[in-house]
């Protein structure tokens, strides 16, 4: 069987469940299909490595994929951070809207910074109306910072890096090369990852939502961050089932210590820029030294070619650039930028990376080349808008309290999960540990 490059089509997988997402886009079905990616390249992996008499069946409930693209996560007595910075969010230019995004705080410091005013939202609203989009737009990513103005679906489409990305697939394999997986005598039918170490680099949410799906399954996966690191608001729905270790990259003992994790795992998970590895001494060719049998899996917020390659985005940017929220603006009748109604650039991607994982193993283990797997949240955002609407049901409004199945005490206090929205016959998805914030855990796998 090839590799995964697209969504799979619906004869692949069963849709129980009901309600859908009421949007500009197809949101429903994409939760569907990139969910039901997850459940066919893993039941692929299954019937490779044998651990089945026959190839498993996949469900995909549709009510719980699509709320999992929201927020998994529900505290019990105590209330979660808020997501966003409070600057962060749409404004008025002279000629149009821009999204700010300034959760990171040298985000936030380098919008000021050209903004030149204080950090409340009435002194940024008023000095963004001083300001062209494109030209405000420019300024603060070559300031360091993090910014989208909102375009047409047609002036994305005309724009060189719309034009470049138009011609990428959904997920770009690069650098076949031949790989021998270490042996998992642990893996089972009802555990199939058991023993399968995922170093995951990733942050935010698209690739943290790739290695929570693959922990789901059984992998050991050791999250790494920076000192000091925090999400507020966004760890609590992506850490469960995960080792959160810290290691400063930037000493030579925690890069020492990385490349040791690196030697050790099976595969590597990265949402860097397309530069930032080999800044770090980490390039690929370093990579295949280390670790010449692992599997990489990365993305990036943009493409990865044409001139927006490096640039730095996130869901709700990328939503703005690619001519989602304007889109949104005129289905829904709005004066300015209507985005989907749940984050789902991110989390699609995020489930197409956990599938393109499966589907290197799978390859692997029947002795066939593996390349990288690359993907971005641009290039799924050009597939959600080629998506036909087809979910039905009536509109979901949120998640009610029979959607609450798992109960879990994590790092912060107790709590409740959605049920799982995937499942092959003969496997569930559960997790072996509760979400936690950063550095809980010492930078090693497990049973080490």
């Amino acid at each position: 069987m090839a590799l995964l490059r697209a969504l799979p089509t619906p004869d692949q997988f069963q849709i129980t469940g009901e309600g859908r997402y009421d949007s500009a886009f197809a949101v429903t079905d994409l939760a569907n299909a990139s969910v039901g990616a997850v459940g066919v390249a893993l039941a692929d992996l299954v019937a490779a490595l044998n651990l089945a008499p026959s190839r498993p069946e996949v469900t995909v409930d549709q009510r719980l994929a699509s709320l999992w693209f929201k927020y998994s996560f529900r505290a019990v007595g105590w209330e979660v951070p808020d997501l966003w910075d409070p600057i962060a969010g749409n404004y008025q230019t002279r000629d149009g809207w821009i999204r700010l995004h300034t959760n990171l705080p040298h985000h936030r410091d380098a919008a000021l910074s050209v903004l030149g005013c204080a950090g409340n939202r009435e002194a940024v609203t008023e000095a963004v109306l001083t300001w062209d989009r494109d030209a405000l737009e420019t300024a603060v990513v070559a300031n360091g910072g993090v910014a989208a103005a909102m375009r047409s679906r047609a002036e994305w489409l005309a724009h060189p890096q719309g034009q470049a990305l138009a011609q990428e697939p959904l997920i770009d394999w690069t650098s076949p090369r031949s790989v021998t997986l270490r042996a998992r005598p642990e893996a089972t039918l009802a555990r199939p990852l058991a023993g399968l170490r995922v170093l995951d680099l990733t942050r935010v949410l698209a690739g943290p939502v790739s290695t929570r799906t693959l922990a789901g399954f059984g992998a050991d996966v050791l999250r790494i961050d920076p000192p000091g690191w925090d999400e507020p608001g966004v760890l609590q729905d992506i850490t469960l089932g995960k080792r959160m270790g810290v290691l400063d990259l930037k000493s030579e003992t925690g890069l020492d210590r990385l490349k040791e994790l690196l030697a050790e795992a099976d595969v590597l998970i990265h949402g860097y820029r397309p530069d930032a590895l080999e800044a770090l001494g980490l390039g690929a060719e370093v990579r295949d030294a280390l670790a010449p049998n692992r599997l990489d899996v990365t993305l990036d917020a943009y493409g990865w070619t044409g001139p927006w390659a490096k640039r730095r985005g996130f869901d709700s940017l990328v939503q703005m650039s690619a001519g989602i929220s304007d889109a949104g603006r005129i289905w829904a009748g709005a004066e300015g930028p209507h985005p989907l109604p749940v984050q789902a650039l991110d989390h699609a991607t995020g489930y197409l990376m956990a599938a393109a994982c499966l589907s290197a193993l799978a390859a692997a283990a029947r002795g066939e080349p593996v390349a990288t797997a690359r993907l971005s949240l641009a290039r799924t955002a050009e597939t959600l808008a080629a998506l036909s609407d087809t979910a039905e049901g009536p509109v979901l409004t949120g998640a009610e309290d029979r959607d609450f199945t798992l109960p879990e005490r994590s790092g912060w206090g107790l709590a409740e999960r959605l049920t799982p929205p995937l499942a092959l016959l003969g496997c569930q998805m559960s997790w072996q540990h509760a979400a936690g914030p950063v550095g809980r855990n010492p930078a090693a796998w497990g049973g080490k």
